[in-house]
């Protein structure tokens, strides 16, 4: 069957993390996207570094996955005139360099709209291509902080807590449902345009309540694991190294069946614990109960005794546990590919199931620098192979 996005081909001049997740989630829905680079300036997650249990490039690898892969100096006016041939027969273009950037090179906005008129650019940047700090770079941690998410995560006692791939990826998702809107903006009426996307403002539009308050004169509080209204609400230690059970009591009928299952029914007819309303204001003195029965018990099966009761509450997992889940492989969510040498590794999925369109996901990975050139500058653009040798030589495909 055809995947959603089958035809779609986006030049992808992004690097690092936030916008190579956004069109790493628009190719494995179906769409070609070309990743720009060069010798002189690959995509600097490409550098092996320790992460994520491994020596490699990790986090290139868990965004690069289902890309093709061309050298382009685009800091060469031949290199500048090739990626204005490769946009004319795109739908659309990815960046997330500072703003302006892309513009001073000859590939900005309207520079790509003279040789595609419908053509679709998405940036994504710090704090957006407009305004007074629009011309601040970013990382992750910055647009946490920044968007004042930071500000609200973290323990009541404690510092704010950094934010880091999760924002990366969450800019990358808001970014994929914008050009989709995009995309179908233009299906309806012709016209391409330019999506700007501020990773600060994503940060800013995940604290909606929070920003009412502020509003309203009422200062937010960071309250670590606790709920506004719900108790026992946390994470509670587990038998073994680092284990951890996530617990979420939400009705009168969960906390007398928590109680229960504990062993303490006189805890249920406490007037301290009685109510929610007591059990929220008597948390302090709740939790140390909850943490003294779960210490001492496994988590997953802890868990499912209270599942089975009706109490919410899961094991908290680690990465290796999502990995090798059952579940999670079944549904595609996790996936093997293979690698250029040969060797397999896990990676993530598409997180959407589309009963028209199961195919839906990772179908290679990371691609070598350049892998796809012969199809790029070959079949697409028509270059000759003693035309490609002489850019080479140029150092414009390079």
């Amino acid at each position: 069957m055809v995947k959603p996005l089958a035809g779609i081909r986006i030049v992808d001049f992004t690097a690092h993390a936030a916008g190579p997740f956004c069109t790493h989630m628009l190719s494995q829905l179906g769409a070609e996207c070309i990743k720009i680079e060069s010798a002189l300036r690959p995509d600097i997650f490409r550098k092996p570094h320790p992460v994520y249990g491994r020596m490699g490039p990790a986090s290139f690898d868990q965004v690069a996955s289902n890309k093709l892969s061309v050298r382009l100096n685009i800091k060469h006016p031949k290199g500048v005139a090739l990626a204005r041939r490769l946009v004319a027969v795109a739908d659309a273009a990815a960046e997330s360099f500072r703003p302006g950037v892309l513009s001073r090179l000859g590939l900005g906005y309207d520079a790509l709209r003279a040789v595609k008129s419908d053509i679709i650019v998405l940036s994504v940047s710090s704090s957006g291509q407009t305004g007074p700090d629009s011309h601040f770079a970013g990382y992750a941690p910055l647009f946490g902080a920044w968007g004042a998410l930071g500000t609200l995560s973290g323990y009541a006692d404690g510092p704010p807590v950094e934010i880091r791939h999760v924002m990366d990826h969450t800019v990358g998702l808001n970014a994929a449902a914008a050009f989709l809107a995009a995309l179908h903006h233009r299906k309806a009426t012709g016209e391409g345009q330019h999506v700007d996307v501020s990773a600060r403002e994503v940060a800013s539009s995940l604290i909606g309540e929070a920003l009412l308050l502020a509003a309203a004169g009422v200062e937010p509080r960071r309250i670590g694991n606790d709920h506004p209204r719900m108790a026992p609400h946390g994470v509670y230690p587990a038998r073994g190294d680092d284990c951890w059970i996530s617990i979420a009591v939400g009705t009168d009928a969960q906390w007398r069946a928590l109680a229960r299952i504990i062993e303490r029914p006189e805890l249920a007819e406490d007037v301290r614990f009685a109510d929610a309303e007591s059990r929220h204001a008597n948390r302090a003195k709740l939790d140390p109960l909850i943490a003294a029965w779960t210490a001492s018990r496994d988590a997953d099966s802890t868990a499912e005794l209270l599942q089975a009761s009706g109490v919410a509450a899961h094991a908290s997992w680690r990465a290796g546990d999502a990995v090798s889940d059952p579940h999670l492989r079944s549904r595609r969510a996790i996936v093997d590919v293979k690698e250029p040498d040969g060797r397999q590794r896990a990676a993530i999925g598409v997180p959407v199931r589309m009963s028209k369109c199961p195919d839906i996901g990772i179908a290679s990975g990371t691609p070598k620098l350049g892998e796809h050139e012969d199809y790029v500058f070959g079949d697409l653009l028509g270059l000759s192979q003693t035309e490609r040798r002489a850019l080479e030589e140029e150092e414009v495909i390079y």
